[in-house]
C-alpha cells in the first residue's frame, strides 16, 4: 500500500475534513453509516494498465472486479486497441509511453503489463523499482536474465507479484499436489506437456516489403527494447509470437500455463540440461528453409531436472506445432488426452496423472488409483476469489502478507526453465565456419546448463540468447 503522504491518503483526509471531522483522530462515524458499498479511499489499491488492448484490456477488467480496485491510468501504443479500456474505464489518465505514466501518476499502487514479450522485463523493472506491485504476463520475461532480475526485484523493492499464468491459482493443480504427495502415482521420473500452438505464421522469412505505419500505432515505443526495423503488416497486435525479436513462440505462449502443474506439484527447480529437434520445411530437394529470425512450426524440447531430495531426476518433455506424446498403456484407446489440443502427463511407477491445460480436469490411471483418490482430503487452501483478485488482495495488505499463486519465487524459476527451452531451439541452427563445410554445432549436442550462474557451459556460443542487447535509448 502507499505510504502514509500518499495522494490516496491526502484524498482521505480532505473526505474526512468535508464530513466536518477534520479534528478526529480517529474514525468515529462507522462505515455501515455511509453505505454498505463505501469504499474508504485509504482502502483502495489504485491500478495502472501498461498495454491496455487484448489481454491488457481483460487484465485490468479482472482485478478491477473488488470493489477495492479502481483502475485510474491506462497506457497503451496503439490507440485502436485500446479504444475498449478508454471507454470502459472512463476518467482514467491515458498514455503512450509508460514511462510517462509512471513519473506523472503518483497514486499509483500497482501495475498489470499485458505487452509484447520483449517489453515486459524492462517495463516491470521500472514499475517495482518505484515500489509498485506489478502483475505480469507471461511469460514473465523474453530472456532468462531478466526473468532473474525480476524475482531478486521483488525482494529487494518488497513489492507483491504475480504472472498472468491463472491456472496456478485452479483447484486442479492443488488436487495434483495432493494425489503426488499421497503418493499415489509413486515416484515420476519422464513428464510430458504439449499445444497445438502455434496459431499464428512462424518458422518464416521476415517480410521483404515494409508497409505504411498506422496513424493510430506509435510504432518506435512499439519497438522499444527490440531492434530498429520498419513496420510491416500483419505483425501488430498478434502475430509478433512467432518472431525472436518480440515474442518467445509457442513455448513462451503456453508452457507457462501447460508446464506449472508438473512443476509445482513435482517440486522442480532449474534444469541441468536441455536438448532438442525441430521441424524443417524443404523448398527444393536438399534445400532447407532458414529463419532464423522466426520460431520454428514445431520442436520437441527435452528438459532434465535433477533429483530433488527423495524425488528422483526426471526428463520433462515438451512438444509443440501438433505434436503430441505416444498414449500411456493405462489410458483408453477412446479418453482425450489432455483437453485435445493441449495437455500434462506426468508418468509414475505405480500410475499415471493428466490434466488441461491451467491443470484443469486433473484425473489418474488406472481405475484402482483414481478409487485411492477418493480418500485424500484437501490439505492445500482454495483460491475461491481467483488469480486476479488474490492478486489485488496481496497488494492491500501488503508484501509477503498474503501467498500469490505464481509470484516471482515461482514465477521466475519457472519461466527460466520454459526459456531453457527456447535456448536450445536458438541455438540448433548456429552455424560455424570450419574448412569448406558448414558446421551444426547446436544440433546433435545437448545444452548444459549451470542455473546457479544462468550459464550454458559446454557451447559457449548459445549464451549470447541468455541476456539480449537492448536498442540503443532503452
Amino acid at each position: 500500500m502507499a505510504q502514509s503522504n500518499s495522494p490516496k491518503n491526502n484524498s482521505r483526509r480532505k473526505f474526512i475534513k468535508t464530513a466536518g471531522l477534520a479534528g478526529a483522530a480517529f474514525t468515529i462515524v462507522p462505515r455501515h453509516v455511509l453505505g454498505s458499498g463505501f469504499v474508504a479511499p485509504s482502502d483502495t489499491l489504485y491500478i495502472g494498465g501498461i498495454g491496455a488492448g487484448g489481454k491488457g484490456y481483460s487484465d485490468l477488467v479482472e482485478p478491477s472486479k473488488s470493489k477495492f480496485v479502481k483502475v485510474v491510468s491506462l497506457c497503451d501504443v496503439d490507440d485502436r486497441n485500446s479504444k475498449r479500456a478508454r471507454n470502459t474505464f472512463k476518467g482514467a489518465s491515458y498514455y503512450h509511453d509508460y514511462r510517462e505514466m509512471l513519473e506523472k501518476e503518483k497514486n499509483l499502487d500497482a501495475v498489470t503489463v499485458s505487452t509484447p514479450d520483449h517489453m515486459h522485463g524492462i517495463q516491470a523493472l521500472a514499475a517495482m523499482q518505484m515500489g509498485k506491485h506489478v502483475y505480469v504476463q507471461k511469460p514473465l520475461t523474453h530472456d532468462i536474465y531478466e526473468a532473474r532480475q525480476l524475482t531478486e526485484a521483488a525482494h529487494k523493492y518488497k513489492v507483491v507479484t504475480q504472472m498472468g499464468n491463472q491456472g496456478a491459482s485452479g483447484g486442479g493443480v492443488r488436487k495434483m499436489q495432493e494425489w503426488y504427495k499421497a503418493g499415489l502415482i509413486g515416484e515420476v521420473t519422464e513428464v510430458w506437456c504439449w499445444t497445438d500452438r502455434p496459431v499464428w505464421p512462424q518458422g518464416i522469412p521476415w517480410p521483404a516489403n515494409k508497409a505504411q505505419v498506422p496513424d493510430e500505432l506509435n510504432w518506435d515505443l512499439w519497438l522499444g527494447t527490440a531492434p530498429k526495423k520498419d513496420y510491416v503488416d500483419n505483425l501488430v497486435p498478434f502475430n509478433w509470437r512467432g518472431w525472436w525479436d518480440y515474442g518467445t513462440g509457442a513455448l513462451g505462449d503456453m508452457a507457462c500455463h501447460i508446464i506449472e502443474p508438473a512443476f509445482k506439484t513435482l517440486e522442480l527447480g532449474y534444469p541441468t540440461g536441455v536438448e532438442c529437434s525441430v521441424s524443417s520445411t524443404y523448398t527444393a530437394p536438399w534445400q532447407r528453409t532458414y529463419s532464423p529470425e522466426s520460431c520454428p512450426t514445431s520442436s520437441h524440447v527435452i528438459l532434465n531436472f535433477p533429483a530433488r531430495g527423495e524425488q528422483p531426476a526426471l526428463k520433462l518433455h515438451w512438444m509443440d506445432g501438433g505434436i503430441r506424446p505416444a498414449r500411456p498403456d493405462e489410458v483408453g484407446a477412446n479418453e482425450v488426452m489432455g483437453d485435445g489440443g493441449n495437455g500434462v502427463i506426468m508418468k509414475g511407477s505405480k500410475g499415471v496423472m493428466m490434466c488441461g491445460t491451467y491443470g484443469i480436469n486433473p484425473r489418474l490411471y488406472p481405475a484402482s488409483v483414481d478409487e485411492q483418490s477418493k480418500s485424500v482430503s484437501e490439505s492445500i487452501p482454495r483460491v475461491p476469489e481467483g488469480h486476479y483478485v488474490q492478486w489485488a488482495n496481496a497488494c492491500r495488505a501488503g508484501y509477503k502478507q498474503n501467498e500469490c499463486s505464481s509470484d516471482f519465487d515461482i514465477a521466475g524459476p519457472l519461466t527460466e526453465s520454459i526459456l531453457m527451452g527456447n535456448l536450445a531451439l536458438r541455438s540448433h541452427d548456429i552455424r560455424k565456419k570450419k574448412g569448406k563445410n558448414f558446421k551444426y554445432p547446436g544440433r546433435n549436442i545437448k545444452l548444459l546448463w549451470d542455473g546457479d550462474n544462468m550459464k550454458i557451459t559446454n557451447f559457449d556460443e548459445a549464451n549470447q540468447y541468455v541476456k539480449r542487447e537492448y536498442r540503443t535509448g532503452w
